[in-house]
């Protein structure tokens, strides 16, 4: 789908530890131009108006896994100025971390789009190095280390 350069974007978004703390829950997007083996994204959308960065957290999460957010706490803003199929995109980025009850499967979880998409979601190494698919936005793991 192309994108609106019209506006910047704004969205909130979550980094969900597992309980080993060794990684977080991620969803795995399709092959782009620019990432022809796909990439990770962090769970969460776009702030609607009249919507705080909090409340959209939370609605993402319900409408997206079907979970609530426990231990919400905010991390930070990431600028993001990206290429998607030679689109030039541009998103602030509100960043938070928490748990999910439910916590996602370890094999086989999904998440659905607002556009009715299921999209998987895995458990990615806090290790980035053990990682071959990149995640975005990029930067939100310096905020996380930070915390």
């Amino acid at each position: 789908m192309p994108i609106d350069r019209s506006h910047i974007r704004v969205k909130a978004m979550l980094v969900v530890p597992n309980v080993k703390g060794t990684a977080h829950a991620v969803s795995v997007n399709a092959a782009t131009a620019e990432n022809p083996g796909g990439y990770h994204r962090l769970v969460g959308g776009s702030v609607e108006v009249g919507e705080t960065h909090i409340d959209a957290v939370r609605r993402e999460v319900r409408e997206e896994l079907s979970a609530t957010i426990q231990d919400l706490s905010y991390l930070g803003v990431v600028e993001n100025i990206f290429h998607l199929d030679g689109d030039v995109g541009h998103e602030i980025v509100f960043v938070h971390t928490g748990r999910l009850d439910p916590e996602p499967a370890a094999e086989g979880a999904t998440l659905t789009e607002s556009d009715g998409a299921v999209v998987p979601v895995v458990w990615r190494s806090f290790d980035d190095a053990a990682e071959v698919l990149p995640l975005y936005p990029a930067g939100v793991m310096g905020l996380f280390a930070q915390r």
